[in-house]
């Protein structure tokens, strides 16, 4: 049961609409279908009563899909507490590794998700490679994204990293970055472009063969952007700002503004203009389009850990560095159900009763979810009257 009301305008209403015209990947008419499916009687729901006053309450359930703007608030804050034990008392950066505009067709198409395992592989190899010189293991938390303010495709990295690391005379942390950003620049350049090119001359690109060498030719004569930043309001600001990630896509549906069944506009910030508030306005078909293109494939991982984070590694390590550092481990966490989890972060009981707000919500009958082919789901959907 989701812990939010609803927005007044939702992504879901411009699918509705429009999303059986379009052409799309099953993984896209799978995030689609849960999406217009998400709180309402498709997937089931049930009855509470009152043990107090007898008052009856229904519910619809979520879809839970990592993809849907509605759901996730509870899964997104949940995730970000579990990565607070990690956290060491050293100063942290926030890395942003980002693909060139003339190499961004590659991250297209049937071929993205050797791209994107590309783009990972390049991000991780470059900070891990450059603190080895230097005889250091740092901690990577790393967050995929595909997407700007305005939904285009701007496939980029987001991490999270120790300033400093694990070597053979205990942990070395300084508060400056201990890596020029020169090098880290220099080294993520050769390492994506070489991964493309082995990719392309593979034939797993979604390019053509000669417009293919055209752009990695182009990319390789730019400066590519990479960008170091120091959380001022320390690491758990980047761990939130990575949660809101954890269970979405592109947008959500607060930036929505308006939408006439033809054309939708809706908010961005623009980064080129001091991060002004502005609005777009986009055709639904072109906005459906812009969204479900940020759909990952199926069973990708969007969030990855390396050196000391790395999961097959990271308890023993992380205790080391805190003996290392004279740190307390973190106190274990008491186990709670979802509910008073809700009731902890948002303030927001859901099992109290609206009505008398003094008992208790008790389930009282529960109905599955219809089990209906994506096709037949997609196909069936009206546009809404006017």
């Amino acid at each position: 049961m989701a812990c939010g009301e609803r927005a007044a305008l939702a992504v879901a209403d411009v699918l509705r609409d429009h999303v059986a015209k379009l052409s799309l990947s099953p993984e896209q008419a799978k995030a689609a279908a849960h999406i217009l499916a998400c709180r309402t009687g498709c997937l089931g729901g049930h009855l509470a009563l009152c043990d107090r006053c007898g008052y009856q309450h229904f519910a619809y359930h979520s879809c839970r899909d990592r993809h849907c703007p509605r759901c996730g608030s509870l899964d997104q804050a949940l995730w970000a507490e579990a990565q607070l034990p990690h956290l060491l008392p050293i100063s942290y950066f926030h890395l942003v590794f980002t693909v060139p505009a003339s190499l961004r067709p590659c991250f297209r198409g049937e071929g993205r998700v050797h791209a994107l395992k590309a783009l990972f592989e390049a991000t991780s190899e470059t900070i891990l490679e450059v603190a080895a010189r230097r005889g250091l293991r740092p901690g990577v938390l790393a967050v995929l994204h595909t997407w700007n303010q305005q939904i285009e495709g701007h496939p980029h990295t987001h991490c999270l990293v120790t300033g400093g690391g694990l070597g053979q005379d205990g942990f070395l942390h300084k508060d400056r970055y201990l890596f020029p950003i020169k090098v880290l620049r220099y080294v993520f350049k050769i390492k994506l472009l070489q991964k493309l090119r082995r990719l392309h001359g593979q034939r797993l690109l979604s390019v053509g063969r000669h417009s293919g060498y055209q752009l990695l030719r182009d990319a390789d004569s730019r400066v590519w952007n990479v960008d170091v930043r120091r959380p001022l309001a320390g690491p758990e600001q980047v761990v939130r700002y990575f949660a809101r990630y954890t269970r979405r896509i592109a947008l959500s549906d607060s930036r929505l503004q308006s939408y006439d069944g033809e054309s939708v506009t809706f908010r961005y910030r623009d980064r080129k203009d001091a991060n002004r508030v502005k609005s777009k306005t986009l055709d639904a078909p072109s906005f459906c389009q812009r969204f479900l293109s940020h759909v990952l494939p199926a069973r990708f991982v969007r969030i990855r850990r390396y050196g000391i984070l790395s999961n097959r590694v990271r308890e023993p390590l992380l205790q080391r560095c805190r003996e290392l550092l004279g740190a307390e481990s973190p106190s274990a966490v008491p186990r709670e159900t979802r509910s008073a989890a809700c009731l902890r972060i948002f303030g927001i009981d859901p099992e109290r009763c609206p009505n008398c707000t003094e008992g208790r919500l008790v389930v009282h009958a529960v109905w599955r979810a219809t089990r209906l082919p994506l096709d037949a789901v997609l196909a069936s959907l009206q546009p809404r009257a006017p």
